[in-house]
């Protein structure tokens, strides 16, 4: 008991020894120009170094390192106050114990923050859009509401079981057709632009699951178009609305296009000659402005949710679309149907292909997080 404790108290050189490791990155520089100072770091260097790595052994550190620090600290102070060495050496072994944690956790921080990175594709877990380092994404459900210190903490210790959860995902091998839907949900690019192909039979499986109101998924849909991505992939679209612990949706009228995309996707299963409405759609949300220049997504999510129901059966006029064919897709859009293929896609989403931020993307046998770039 009595060496641990020892080694809680006497911080002061495991604290000297790493304020002298970071500083040594810039005596190494300073002492190309003058070697002195080098060869001066270097004894107080290894000085530290041995306290530290008898202190890692639980044994007594057979050097006066720990006295030498405080007599340069307190010297002239102590000299004038002898009375104030006590407490003083009290308030410096607190002030070490202080920031090496602070330095143990700013590291364990980084670490998780880079192992993140590596298997989720982003470098905060709960706010993909937050981390700078990944593609652009739009988050899953909620913001971390914890405020407290221990709720801070143990959502903290969280992130850690979602990272070690995800390595494995991170080596799979990832096949998009595992994950296809039995309704056709293909995007054929030459239905949006003639001068575009369909992909032919032989070409790559993707899966693409987007949020109709992400704006990173938008932009995502027209990176892909305008790369020939989805000439190259046979590429099904999976509209996922991200719903919020409340039960409500994070994107306004997002589950409400979804269903209709779907509804469309039915509506094609069963015609003889594909509408492609549910392609046509999206690509009018992602890609067209109304006639005042404002992006139809935001336009859209600006809507009530009854005339966000006209604004797409307008939407499907303008496409060719009959009125027997916009009432069938109104009764689909609010069948048992389209509800067991939206809790399916929410199954794929994140139970089997465990999304932490939305677009993502099955492509090339991997997984990939974020804005799709060419």
């Amino acid at each position: 008991m009595l060496p641990k404790l020892g080694i809680i108290i006497n911080m002061v050189c495991i604290a000297a020894f790493i304020i002298l490791g970071i500083i040594g990155i810039f005596v190494a520089v300073i002492s190309i120009f003058k070697r002195e100072i080098g060869r001066a770091y270097w004894k107080v260097f290894k000085k530290s170094l041995g306290c530290v790595s008898k202190k890692v052994r639980l044994q007594k550190c057979d050097t006066n390192f720990k006295d030498d620090v405080k007599n340069a600290l307190f010297k002239r102070l102590v000299l004038s106050h002898p009375g104030w060495l006590k407490p003083l050496s009290v308030i410096l072994e607190v002030l070490s114990v202080i920031f090496v944690a602070v330095f143990l956790w700013a590291v364990l921080t980084s670490v998780k923050s880079l192992l993140s990175l590596w298997a989720l594709g982003t470098c905060n877990v709960d706010r993909p859009a937050s981390c700078t380092l990944s593609s652009e994404a739009c988050s899953l459900g909620d913001e971390d509401e914890s405020k407290t210190f221990w709720q801070k903490t143990g959502r903290w210790f969280t992130e850690w079981g979602d990272i070690f959860e995800a390595l494995p995902d991170r080596i799979k091998s990832w096949h998009a057709e595992d994950y296809f839907l039995e309704v056709p949900t293909f995007v054929d690019a030459s239905v949006l632009d003639p001068s575009k192909s369909a992909p032919a039979e032989s070409a790559a499986f993707a899966l693409d699951i987007l949020d109709p109101g992400c704006s990173a998924c938008m932009m995502s849909f027209r990176n892909q178009l305008s790369s020939g991505f989805f000439e190259t992939h046979r590429t099904a679209l999976l509209p996922y609305p991200i719903e919020l612990s409340e039960g409500d949706y994070k994107f306004a009228n997002s589950e409400l296009f979804a269903r209709y995309f779907y509804a469309a996707a039915l509506l094609d299963q069963d015609a003889e000659a594909k509408t492609s409405y549910g392609l046509k759609l999206l690509n009018r949300l992602f890609t067209e402005r109304t006639d005042k220049g404002i992006i139809y997504q935001s336009y859209f999510a600006s809507l009530s949710y009854s005339d966000a129901k006209a604004e797409l059966k307008s939407w499907l006029r303008d496409f060719g679309a009959s009125e027997e064919e916009i009432s069938e897709l109104g009764r689909l859009r609010d069948s048992a149907e389209v509800s067991a293929i939206l809790a399916q896609v929410k199954d794929i989403a994140t139970n089997q292909v465990h999304i932490k931020g939305i677009p993502t993307l099955l492509y090339d046998n991997r997984k990939h997080l974020g804005l799709y770039e060419d």
